[in-house]
């Protein structure tokens, strides 16, 4: 399923790469990170609670997932 999250927290590449590495990590796919939008899109079938787990561990705060 493809969803997007919306994130606070990244401010720069290293935060960037980091949601990527732990979205990597619970599985997703096609796993883009937007610096500028505040954003990352990817194709998973982890739970919404896996993925707000997963981004938090790495330090960053999600503020909404959606389905697209």
């Amino acid at each position: 399923m493809k969803k997007k999250i919306l994130i606070e927290g990244m401010s720069c590449g290293h935060c960037v790469k980091h949601v990527e590495e732990a979205l990597n990590e619970i599985g997703a796919k096609d796993v883009s990170v937007s610096l500028e939008g505040k954003s990352a899109s990817l194709d998973t079938s982890a739970s919404d609670e896996e993925i707000k787990n997963a981004v938090e561990d790495a330090g960053y705060d999600v503020v909404t997932i959606e389905n697209v």
